[in-house]
């Protein structure tokens, strides 16, 4: 039988071109000029598909799309301009099967009927057996279950796999994203070509573009040879964008092209070259959100979320975990050669149903993996599935529990937030509270950390100069040879009371005599010789006292004058 098209355009000579391709490819078809002319020609013959244009003397192509996807399930594609990327979003939206730009390039016309051919054939093999359908049965093995949110996600898929639009996977980490964009590329007709998945957060920036588009040789430095992109590997199939929330802001620019263009030009090339692929994207992430935070480019949005699918958690298909579970235990017994394949008691698999999977899909996998190793027979019983010993309400008790945790951190938030008249009273009695144990040993261990030194342990520590140090108040008033004998060796030793600690000032109302800078350079020796004689004029330890290195300690000590074997 003898394939039919129905081809709507006002412009009389793209009309005939289409048609003249058409013939070659042993197609016949009508030509309509407006868009009454084209509903004539539907309602009075039979078409296998249609090409039609978005701008009609008397419409809408819109009107025609939504007319005949609602009405049969005859592929319709659009013939769009430049500039009205727009409207071919919101065709594909209405179901039609894909579109093309103008100026219209025979290429891509034939690849475009192609894929409308392989649809119709499909279809065919379909109504003649639907119940036992090839795509039936790839659909039921591959994705397991049939709960009721499973059923419209099903029926979803085979629409999907039908046209030719970009689709956003959303939902949650574990969900089985890829599992559904490989069923998508499998069922539909790009099935031939190649399926490529690229996980966008594992690709280093500074290579993502040659990653995504290829390189020429010489491009840059370590460009040995020619390099095919994965736009170019994934011509005539299917491109899978995972994480897509990751790509930089820089690199959504140039996919952004690439999409809407369908062209692509490799780093160190001089031409574009065209492809042919359809764009399958997934992230666990709130895109709308990023889009409103400015960390996701809204264009590109959407033209990667012409259509989305969302896909349920695990809690909310709980009626499909018996069936998960003996799936994947079949699979672990295929995949370890196991002679007897382990299967789950009935108040195993009752556990599970009622565990609150955070992980989805993937962490039942998980569970069963490590239930299989840890079990000493083929049963499988509550004990190896190593989940805690949980309520029936668990999800009433998580929920109790997450609250209590948030109000703990709100009050600990508001604690830590002291007023202005607390900060000057804490500052103002700081002498009075550093009496007691615990803030001694605060202070203590504050100065064993900021003189801890990477090359050395178990060494004497000093008391910082740069630091004020404690008040001689809130020392006991102990004996020298006493404290020696209660202080441990890392404890830093407290400077005499007879020792300068801190920078002397000048009296009120009078400068220094000889200038500031002499002064500074004065007040710079004191606290270098006293440093040295706490270390024993140990320049090392010295130089780590002052926060400086032991290069320039020996540069200050030299412009100084300050004798290196000195040992007062």
């Amino acid at each position: 039988m003898t394939t039919s098209a129905l081809v709507v355009d006002d412009e009389v000579d793209l009309c005939r071109l289409m048609q003249i391709t058409l013939t070659k490819m042993g197609i016949k078809s009508d030509v309509a000029y407006t868009l009454a002319q084209a509903r004539s020609y539907w309602q009075d013959n039979t078409y296998d598909f249609c090409l039609t244009d978005l701008k009609l003397p008397d419409g809408s192509g819109l009107e025609l799309v939504k007319e005949i996807s609602n009405s049969s399930n005859t592929p319709i594609a659009v013939i769009t301009a430049h500039g009205s990327m727009d409207l071919a979003i919101e065709a594909l939206k209405l179901g039609a099967f894909d579109f093309v730009n103008k100026p219209l390039e025979l290429p891509r016309l034939r690849q475009l009927v192609e894929n409308a051919l392989k649809v119709i054939h499909q279809d065919n093999g379909a109504q003649a057996t639907p119940e036992s359908s090839p795509e039936q049965k790839m659909l039921d093995a591959r994705l397991i279950g049939d709960s009721a949110v499973m059923h419209p996600l099903k029926n979803t898929i085979l629409k999907l796999a039908r046209s030719q639009a970009p689709v956003f996977l959303s939902g949650a980490s574990g969900t089985g994203k890829e599992v559904v964009a490989r069923l998508i590329h499998d069922l539909s007709p790009r099935r031939d070509g190649s399926f490529v998945p690229v996980n966008c957060g594992a690709i280093p920036s500074e290579l993502m573009e040659s990653e995504f588009f290829g390189h020429k040789k010489g491009s840059f430095t370590g460009a040995v040879a020619d390099k095919q992109g994965l736009f170019q590997q994934a011509n005539g199939g299917t491109l899978f964008l995972d994480e897509v929330a990751d790509l930089p802001l820089a690199m959504q620019v140039k996919l952004l092209r690439a999409i809407q263009e369908k062209t692509v030009r490799a780093i160190g090339d001089t031409k574009e070259v065209p492809v042919d692929i359809r764009i399958l994207s997934a992230t666990h992430k709130d895109l709308s959100r990023l889009v409103q935070d400015g960390a996701f480019r809204q264009d590109l949005y959407y033209r990667i979320n012409v259509i989305e699918l969302k896909l349920p958690t695990l809690n909310d298909r709980r009626d499909d975990i018996p069936v998960l579970a003996e799936h994947f235990l079949a699979m672990i017994s295929a995949e370890w050669q196991l002679e007897i394949p382990p299967s789950l008691t009935r108040e195993a698999s009752e556990r599970l149903q009622r565990h609150d999977f955070a992980g989805n899909v993937r962490e039942l996998r998980n569970l069963l993996e490590r239930a299989v190793t840890l079990a000493e027979t083929s049963d499988i019983d509550i004990s190896h599935l190593g989940l805690p010993d949980v309520s029936h309400d668990l999800k009433d008790t998580q929920a109790h529990s997450n609250a209590q945790q948030s109000n703990h951190y709100a009050n600990e938030q508001k604690q830590s937030r002291p007023t202005t008249q607390t900060m000057f009273k804490a500052i103002e009695n700081r002498e009075q509270t550093l009496q007691s144990d615990s803030e001694i040993t605060a202070v203590k261990h504050k100065q064993e950390t900021t003189n801890l030194h990477p090359y050395r342990t178990n060494t004497q520590h000093y008391p910082s100069m740069i630091q004020r140090s404690v008040p001689n108040n809130t020392e006991p008033s102990t004996s020298s040879s006493d404290t020696n004998e209660k202080v441990p060796l890392h404890r830093p030793i407290q400077p005499k009371e007879n020792e300068t600690t801190s920078l002397q000032e000048p009296l009120d109302g009078q400068l220094p005599a000889q200038g500031l800078e002499h002064y500074l350079q004065e007040q710079e020796k004191q606290l270098i010789i006293t440093a040295l004689k706490q270390t024993g004029w140990n320049k090392t330890q010295a130089a780590e006292l002052l926060g400086t290195t032991f290069r320039s300690l020996r540069y200050r000590m030299k412009k100084l004058e300050i004798a290196e074997d000195q040992s007062e």
